[in-house]
């Protein structure tokens, strides 16, 4: 099929991407910053070599030269739409974070084999270094000169500290009531930082008038007009997994939902390592996470619909506050397919599941992480996940930047005089 027109198209080096490809009708684009098909309007993905029907399963990489590769997302750099010299330019150079083997928390949760991946562990503290990586890098490419983005708090941090590393400038946008320390984390690298007064939905909304605006020519969006490559990002997150576990892809994995980017590329992830032979060919389940608060996609799943119906947010996990998710029909999809599952959990039980996590395992999650771990033991508890099977579970972000959440019990055990008589009185014989 010919390539259809993009508003800006280019030759620059984008690895084995070869095109942008509409999810819903199949037109195909040169890669350039656009997001969205001119003929049906369905959201634009990269695609590769190993996407032709002609392909002949000969994977670009092996499992050793990935091994001998740096411990970071560009060991992956031959499965991403990066160029070949990506490891040596100005970058955070985030990933190949953590995955932690968690038997205190599974004997918690009834569970045989449960593991954490841990992306608290990144330069900003959250996956969201991993997508805005490969978004820098298309900016080079087309020559922007301004990273931007609309953003519940993760984003906007680490798209100000990328800009600072590559020598960009930054002006991100976010809620106006957004958590403290997200705010001090996104205005600490400079750049501009504008509070706009609405749900995350307006911000975004807002962004997409400014791309068509002069105000924002040769400004890189890096969820909008180069959501293409940053989604691919996530990606990562899969193929870390599988290589950490031995190059196998887990029996099911629990994942946050904010705009359903994530959960929707880490299935991407795990397909294409089973296409190019790198993993084996098996089943695995995926299952969405949402905070009840704000659980369009739940909802639809529970009920049975294919349409997510927009809410509006309601929930302490401001990082999974979108309530109009772009992805929410494709993680039904998957979760259909895959036979997982999407539920929500509320406040309190997130809290709950912080807590849990951090006394069992020694890990501080932030909101994100509270809802995923406590979807992870409503799942059980209902018995729609295999308590013997393997599981993985994600934390997306550090819980230094949601302290609002657990602060209001965040207390000495006790105030004592510095004597052994009054510990003794205190402590030891009231515990």
């Amino acid at each position: 099929m010919a390539l259809a027109t993009a508003e800006i198209t280019t030759s620059n080096d984008f690895g084995p991407a070869v095109a942008l490809s509409c999810r819903e009708c199949g037109t195909r684009y040169d890669l350039g910053p656009t997001f969205a098909c001119i003929e049906c309007f369905g959201p634009l993905e990269v695609a590769y070599t190993w996407n032709s029907p002609d392909f002949d399963g000969t994977a670009p990489v092996t499992r050793e030269q990935i091994a001998a590769g740096p411990a970071n997302i560009w060991r992956y750099r031959a499965l991403l739409p990066v160029p070949v010299d990506v490891g040596v330019k100005p970058n955070l150079a985030p990933g190949w974070t953590k995955l932690v083997k968690v038997d205190n928390l599974a004997r918690e949760l009834g569970l045989r084999s449960l593991h954490v991946k841990d992306d608290s562990g990144n330069p900003t503290h959250s996956f969201k270094d991993r997508v805005v990586a490969i978004a820098l890098e298309a900016a080079r490419t087309f020559g922007f000169h301004t990273l931007s983005c609309s953003s519940t708090g993760n984003l906007a941090g680490a798209v100000t500290a990328a800009a600072a590393r590559a020598g960009l400038d930054a002006c991100v946008f976010i809620p106006a009531d957004l958590e403290q320390p997200k705010i001090v984390m996104a205005s600490v690298y400079g750049g501009r930082l504008v509070g706009i007064q609405g749900t995350y939905d307006e911000v975004n909304r807002f962004c997409s008038e400014l791309i068509g605006d002069p105000l924002g020519d040769r400004w890189g969006f890096v969820n909008v007009n180069l959501r293409p490559y940053y989604a691919e990002g996530s990606k990562t997150l899969a193929y870390e997994i599988a290589e950490q576990l031995g190059w196998r892809v887990p029996d099911q994995i629990v994942i946050p939902v904010a705009s359903g980017s994530q959960l929707t590329k880490v299935d991407k992830g795990f397909k294409e390592l089973i296409r190019l032979g790198l993993v084996e060919d098996k089943p695995y389940k995926i299952f969405g996470a949402q905070a009840e608060g704000c659980s369009p996609v739940s909802a639809a799943y529970k009920a049975g619909r294919d349409v997510v119906q927009p809410v509006k947010p309601d929930t302490i996990a401001k990082s999974l506050a979108i309530g109009n998710p772009a992805d929410g029909p494709y993680v039904l999809d998957i979760a259909r397919r895959t036979g997982g599952a999407v539920e929500d959990v509320t406040d309190a039980e997130i809290v709950d599941a912080i807590r849990l996590l951090a006394r069992t395992e020694g890990i501080f999650g932030e909101t994100a992480g509270g809802v995923t771990v406590g979807v992870l033991r409503k799942l059980v508890d209902k018995g729609l996940l295999d308590p013997a099977a393997e599981t993985v579970v994600l934390n997306t972000g550090d819980g230094l930047k949601t302290l609002d959440a657990v602060s209001a019990e965040a207390r000495p055990t006790a105030v004592i005089r510095p004597s052994l008589d009054a510990f003794r009185t205190a402590v030891v014989e009231n515990s």
